[in-house]
């Protein structure tokens, strides 16, 4: 069965969530936001050019051109593969353990897994941004040493908080 909703970032921008069950003790949840934006790109790519192009003018010299095209070059393939995220996978199986998979807009893929017996209890969180308060999921992790404590707070769907361009 699967079951598609749609909600919006801290910053208005639109995320869809899918919902897939696959048995009562296998579901997927999926998080994923809009692809990267031409007008951003275009917009971000010519106010670099226009600035290195006012100091070509001040200082005559080609070198700011190829630098501000080396330097928006390096930063978009920076972002695309290490900033944006396309989507976010969420696998729980009961038995085995939650696996988390970050999906970048260049194509790469992160995942992450975390064995059902480490979990100690899955809670949302919140915290304050800007003028905001807002909540996230978050996986509490059980401490090896100290049965009572909590060795780590894992966020789900992290990235996807912040604005997305």
């Amino acid at each position: 069965m699967e079951d598609e909703q749609s909600f919006s970032d801290i910053c208005g921008g639109r995320l869809a969530l899918q919902r897939r069950y696959y048995s009562s003790s296998c579901r997927e949840f999926c998080l994923s936001c809009p692809r990267l934006s031409l007008r951003s790109l275009t917009a971000v790519t010519c106010t670099v050019w226009l600035a290195a192009y006012g100091l070509f003018t001040l200082c005559e010299n080609s070198m700011i051109l190829s630098a501000a095209i080396f330097i928006t070059l390096l930063g978009l393939l920076g972002y695309l593969h290490f900033v944006k995220i396309d989507q976010e996978t969420l696998l729980i199986i009961d038995s085995l353990g939650i696996q988390m998979t970050s999906s970048y807009a260049s194509g790469k893929e992160c995942t992450t897994f975390i064995e059902m017996g480490k979990v100690k209890d899955v809670v949302i969180n919140e915290a304050v941004y800007m003028q905001k308060v807002i909540y996230y999921l978050c996986i509490l992790l059980k401490d090896p040493v100290e049965p009572d404590g909590i060795s780590q707070v894992v966020p789900v769907f992290q990235p996807l908080r912040c604005c997305v361009a």
